[in-house]
């Protein structure tokens, strides 16, 4: 078993010990959730003590392994880098800074065609964005509309008197417009309606596969490392941009 779904037993484990717990305890007895122990002088009086407060860890790199485990199962960026950074210096014999030069390279190369990946994303929203300010001038603007008539429609415009006004001109475009922003709004609702279909089954079938991709690629460039850690963090990098990471 690895040491993420470890974890994730872990963590099921323990939330179910919390559930559990009774309202009547002792609140001088400190209750640990992990396996982590806790000192018996860390609580007085249900509440925590200075010596304990001061040994609060406020960065990830001073969590402990097993703290770490749990939050990269919760998917948290800075845990998943913390997991292949102890990673490396288990595997390459090294300390915490010279890993951590490794792990940029690590990200580095998970990046690699991030902006092929996220090509189709960008496309459809250009697609859309573009589609909804065109159709604007395509129904009320004249000049637009009798070149729009001229190239592919040549349908019969009332006079110019008629047209002075914009609803008057989008009244005479609509007779041609209507069957195409129906068709359009019919077939994107139709899509839509599918991908919520999807969405209930779990299923995002380029968003997966380009995930997918990006994290065997990944680990095909690292394989001393521990191939689940690399995917891990893989799969929690932004398309668009990294994660700002904390410290």
């Amino acid at each position: 078993m690895s040491l993420l779904h470890t974890s994730r037993a872990l963590l099921s484990k323990t939330s179910s010990i919390a559930r559990k717990a009774s309202t009547k305890h002792n609140f001088n007895i400190p209750r640990s959730f992990t396996n982590v122990p806790t000192p018996p002088d860390s609580f007085k009086d249900g509440k925590p003590t200075l010596q304990y407060a001061k040994a609060l860890p406020k960065t990830f790199a001073s969590m402990t392994n097993e703290q770490i485990l749990q939050f990269a199962e919760m998917q948290i960026p800075e845990a998943c880098r913390e997991c292949i950074v102890r990673d490396i210096m288990a595997v390459d014999q090294i300390e915490y800074d010279d890993a951590m030069k490794i792990f940029k390279k690590i990200a580095e190369t998970n990046r690699r065609g991030m902006q092929i990946y996220a090509l189709p994303f960008y496309t459809g929203f250009g697609a859309a964005f573009t589609g909804g300010i065109l159709s604007v001038p395509l129904v009320f603007e004249l000049n637009t509309v009798n070149w729009f008539n001229d190239k592919f429609v040549t349908a019969e415009m009332p006079p110019l008197e008629d047209l002075e006004r914009m609803l008057e001109v989008g009244s005479a475009s609509w007779s041609w417009m209507e069957p195409i922003l129906g068709q359009i709004s019919f077939f994107l609702l139709c899509m839509q309606f599918a991908r919520s279909q999807l969405q209930n089954l779990g299923v995002r079938p380029y968003f997966n596969w380009q995930r997918n991709m990006r994290a065997d690629y990944l680990v095909s460039q690292f394989p001393q490392y521990d191939a689940e850690f690399l995917r891990s963090y893989s799969i929690i990098d932004k398309i668009v941009e990294p994660h700002e990471m904390s410290d």
